[in-house]
């Protein structure tokens, strides 16, 4: 055991020297730790669209195969590490949890009239919208329905929350869309729910399932919390100052739709009285060439270094949660998490 711990220490040191060149080289070494649970779960999610009608299969086949990053996945697994053994009930978990999160994606790119995601056509753009509000629907029903299977029915009513947090959080971000009077506070509070809620199930249940202490469980709730938020961030900055190749899709995309995110609400609270009428008449009106001159004046002003700073700033009290968590591989694991978020939302500050 000793010579397992050493190794891995001696494998983040690297990974630390090598951050600046490589952001997500602590994202691979943490994914590695878990690579055969995750196949694991993979293959159960591939099969949950067989428990459908064959007339419906396809379309759910579709929806949950888009080979995502499984964040969600991971972290269940990494916290069940973290405080224990990983075991059936993980798995469980970890599907659960991305399937509520294809069903998020799915009723978003309805929301946003996206037409593709991850390169490939979104279900809207395939099927419209009408088969995708439903197929979103049967997403949510099936992981709520597999929710209940959990042994404690206290994992199932906690699924139930944070869906419930996730849905409530995206009605609020819709109905605040151009709302110029949305404060930093108001943002927080929409990321935590839409974003974060999910991050800090799968950290809190990956410890409740294996009975960890109440500190512990908590920590890793909050741990999840703050990743969750720090990850959307990195998110929001993406789209105003990211690669439009690798981003896959026009820079300002949130902006043109009217989500104000934390760079835009630096700009128009640290703008003068005319500055921000005009960049609120930007904002409103979506006149294109105009909201190019909005994203880069959100960089210019260091409305993207405000938020790369916050983000940093998340992912630190994040790494002070793990303190109360036994220290083991998957602890690392986890930190790992961190360490690539860092590195990742880092390359955006000037």
């Amino acid at each position: 055991m000793e010579a397992v711990h050493f190794t891995l220490g001696a494998v983040n040191q690297a990974l630390q020297r090598e951050i600046t060149s490589d952001p997500t080289a602590p994202l691979k070494a943490t994914f590695e730790l878990i690579n055969a649970q995750l196949y694991s779960v993979e293959e159960r999610i591939r099969q949950q669209a067989r428990a459908f009608d064959p007339a419906v299969e396809g379309y759910v086949a579709y929806a949950i195969e888009s080979q995502g990053k499984r964040l969600r996945p991971a972290l269940a697994l990494l916290a069940g590490g973290a405080t224990g053994n990983i075991g059936p009930s993980h798995f469980d978990l970890a599907v659960v949890l991305e399937m509520i999160h294809a069903a998020t994606l799915v009723h978003d790119d309805i929301l946003d009239v996206a037409e593709k995601r991850r390169g490939q056509p979104t279900a809207n753009a395939k099927w419209g919208n009408a088969i995708s509000v439903l197929l979103g629907d049967c997403l949510f029903a099936h992981a709520l329905k597999l929710s209940t299977s959990f042994q404690n029915g206290e994992v199932g009513r906690r699924i139930a929350h944070a869906a419930s947090e996730v849905c409530s959080g995206e009605i609020i971000q819709t109905q605040r869309r151009f709302d110029l009077k949305l404060s930093v506070a108001d943002y927080y509070k929409i990321i935590e729910m839409k974003t974060a809620a999910l991050f800090a199930a799968a950290c809190e249940l990956g410890a409740f399932i294996n009975e960890a202490p109440p500190e512990v469980i908590s920590a890793l709730r909050t741990f999840g919390l703050r990743l969750g938020t720090a990850y959307q961030i990195y998110d929001d900055v993406l789209d105003l100052a990211g690669d439009e190749f690798k981003v896959g899709k026009t820079l300002g995309s949130d902006l043109r739709k009217g989500k104000l995110t934390l760079p835009i609400l630096h700009l128009l609270q640290n703008s003068s009285d005319a500055e921000r009428q005009r960049y609120s008449e930007i904002i409103l009106n979506g006149d294109e060439a105009a909201v190019e001159t909005l994203v880069e004046r959100a960089l210019a002003s260091g409305g993207i270094n405000a938020a790369v700073s916050t983000g940093r700033k998340m992912l630190r009290e994040a790494a002070a949660q793990l303190e109360l968590v036994p220290a083991n591989k998957y602890r690392e694991g986890l930190h790992g998490l961190i360490t690539a978020l860092d590195g990742m939302i880092g390359r955006y500050a000037t």
